[in-house]
């Protein structure tokens, strides 16, 4: 059998209608096929591969963690090295109040270890998210979920949870003093690249604070430079709370964590202690693939030209089909009128060598991410394949 008849046969699948894109190396903003296809990954594999795919840096920090151990035991028991100085080096880019780190496998595990911090916090059991949030798919995350079509079939989840609509300054009143925690993407991602205003950040952390609830800032797809800030609640002039993160936060290796001051992570110690607990969370290997995609960031400096790279998409992808661009730095939804148009152009566009994609709530759209270190020149043959497949679809 071959690698795609045992993928068929053996590995569990959630459509009946997979890529079935057989990939057998990948290097910076290029995949590449058994037969030496050659595909620009628009997508990085949704937002994680912000430095490209096998950064060298990133390959050397992981070779040498690999000579020194692997797991050694449960997080939070031994001093490990990987997880002391990537925790250092995650608070050395947030402000003052985020100063405690709590490392887990995967944004769904962040978000989970969000929310019981934030219950436990305010002994408080009421949770708001927002209508067409997406924050993963365990029984906690998907409870905050805003889209009931991926909710029906697994009820009852999680009770006491309300939905508000991002960006409605008028739905705010919904946090009471019965509120836990509002838990909001910072950009809405899966809503096909949603941008709420300063002022509506600002009247919700002045809302919160009113009313003695924390504030879940998940960027999960948003943080490490992809929006052109570091943090994307840093265009906003607010801080959160408890800070999610996972995706481009590995430079490809599989790492999420929740962050929060040293105050509020405390009541995990206690009542009962060992409140949160993860056996592979913070993996010594993860840990330094993501110290090593922290610094490729800040020493490459890829944020500067994040502004400049998502205008130059927004300048050459121009089509009548093309309804138009929304985008938060390289973070961006291109509008075509509707699923039934844009589904044949993404296939076509494959098909020619570029992999984008949609968005769960928002089919409409074209998702495009690429990794930070996309040139421009990569940039215009990407967006003229586009345009081809366009006209080809």
């Amino acid at each position: 059998m071959n690698n795609r008849q045992l993928f068929l046969s053996h590995l569990a699948q959630t459509t009946d209608f997979p890529l079935l894109i057989e990939i057998e190396k990948a290097e910076g903003i290029y995949m590449y096929g058994p037969n030496g296809e050659r595909y620009v990954d628009l997508i990085s594999g949704i937002g994680v591969s912000n430095v490209g795919h096998r950064h060298p840096k990133v390959l050397t920090a992981i070779q040498e963690q690999l000579d020194k151990y692997l797991h050694l035991m449960v997080y939070g028991e031994y001093v490990q090295s990987p997880q002391a100085s990537l925790a250092k080096a995650l608070c050395g880019t947030l402000p003052p109040h985020l100063d405690n780190v709590y490392l887990v496998n995967s944004g769904s595990e962040a978000v989970e270890g969000a929310l019981k911090l934030a219950k436990r916090f305010t002994n408080k059991r009421e949770i708001i998210s927002c209508v067409d949030a997406y924050h993963g798919s365990s029984q906690g995350a998907l409870s905050v979920g805003g889209n009931e079509i991926f909710k029906r079939s697994y009820r009852p989840l999680l009770p006491g949870i309300k939905n508000i609509v991002y960006g409605s300054f008028h739905q705010l009143a919904e946090i009471t003093e019965n509120t836990a925690a509002v838990i909001i993407e910072t950009i809405q991602g899966e809503a096909g690249i949603k941008v709420a205003c300063m002022e509506y950040f600002k009247a919700l952390r002045k809302r919160c604070d009113e009313t003695g609830t924390l504030l879940i800032l998940d960027e999960i797809q948003a943080g490490f430079g992809r929006t052109g800030k570091f943090w994307a609640f840093e265009h906003f002039g607010i801080v959160p709370d408890i800070l999610v993160c996972a995706k481009g936060m590995g430079g490809g290796m599989p790492i999420g964590a929740f962050i929060a001051n040293k105050e509020v992570m405390g009541v995990f110690k206690n009542n009962p202690l060992l409140g949160h607990i993860t056996t592979f969370g913070g993996h010594p290997v993860s840990a330094a693939a993501s110290l090593a995609t922290i610094k490729i960031i800040q020493e490459e400096r890829l944020i500067e030209d994040v502004e400049i790279k998502a205008n130059l998409f927004k300048k050459l992808l121009v089509h009548p089909k093309i309804k138009g661009i929304r985008n938060k730095g390289l973070m961006m939804a291109v509008e075509f009128e509707s699923f039934e148009v844009l589904k044949p152009i993404i296939d076509r566009a494959i098909e020619l060598g570029v992999i984008t994609d949609w968005f769960l709530f928002c089919d409409d759209a074209m998702r495009i991410a690429p990794p930070l270190i996309i040139t421009e020149q990569q940039i215009k043959e990407s967006c003229a394949t586009i345009l081809k497949a366009i006209e080809e679809a």
